[in-house]
């Protein structure tokens, strides 16, 4: 018998604070044995109202579609293939737009996310059917990916986006982020996690929020993944710079 997933994990492949978290998450779950049901919750789909020019800055509605073409191949990774396989897809997805070199040519890199050149070579190195690839311009698989995105946002209210979070599911606490811009240590991991869970599941428990943040520290942005960045108000979803 399939055992209960302890962590129901949803993410947008394309969101820099997602990707950091789903690896604090993984460090979690190897050392507290869980098991983590990697879900989805589309940007794309959870702005498919917002005019992208006066919200976003450039570029974004280009990323956001993005994932959501790469959250079709993960939809359709699992049906063929079960569970378990999209966390190792999304791990694939991951480092091959975060864990990289600063690219010469970063405008080319960020049109390349969610083509048929880019997530095929990943599917090949797991060993996945070559046919898969076909599922990013299959809009047929965009319920189920609209289906999980509102049942994430029915456990924690609407205005949030990626990553939401829901332990010991259905009944433990679900919550949006932790919003974190680095990485912690084994031992940090498992201390920001029991910190986490305490103040979720504290009864009457709201919100604890900041707009500000630290970029994310990522490879790709030529940062070290303990180093401290530079600090901006992440208001609404749209970087407002004060430096």
């Amino acid at each position: 018998m399939e055992r209960s997933p302890d962590i129901h994990f949803h993410f947008d492949p394309v969101c820099p604070f997602a990707w950091l978290t789903s690896k604090w998450i993984r460090s979690v779950a190897l050392q507290r044995e869980y098991e983590v049901d990697w879900r989805f919750i589309s940007l794309r789909l959870v702005n498919e109202h917002v005019d992208y020019d006066s919200h976003f800055p450039a570029g974004y509605e280009h990323g956001h579609t993005a994932g959501l073409r790469m959250l079709r191949v993960c939809a359709a990774t699992r049906e063929r293939h079960g569970r378990a396989a999209v966390g190792d897809v999304y791990l694939a997805l991951g480092a091959s737009i975060f864990d990289i070199d600063p690219p010469a040519d970063q405008a080319a890199h960020q049109a390349s996310l969610g083509t048929r050149g880019a997530v095929a070579p990943l599917l090949a190195g797991l060993g996945l059917d070559a046919d898969l690839v076909d599922a990013l311009d299959d809009e047929a698989w965009d319920d189920v990916i609209r289906r999980e995105t509102d049942e994430a946002r029915a456990k924690t209210g609407r205005d949030v986006g990626t990553p939401i979070i829901a332990y010991d599911p259905p009944d433990g606490p679900a919550f949006f982020g932790p919003v974190i811009s680095r990485v912690p240590d084994d031992a940090d991991a498992l201390r920001l996690w029991d910190a986490v869970i305490e103040l979720t599941g504290f009864p009457g428990f709201a919100e604890l929020k900041r707009s500000l943040r630290e970029r994310p520290a990522l490879r790709v942005s030529g940062a070290a993944p303990d180093q401290a960045t530079v600090e901006e108000d992440w208001h609404q979803g749209s970087r407002r710079r004060d430096d």
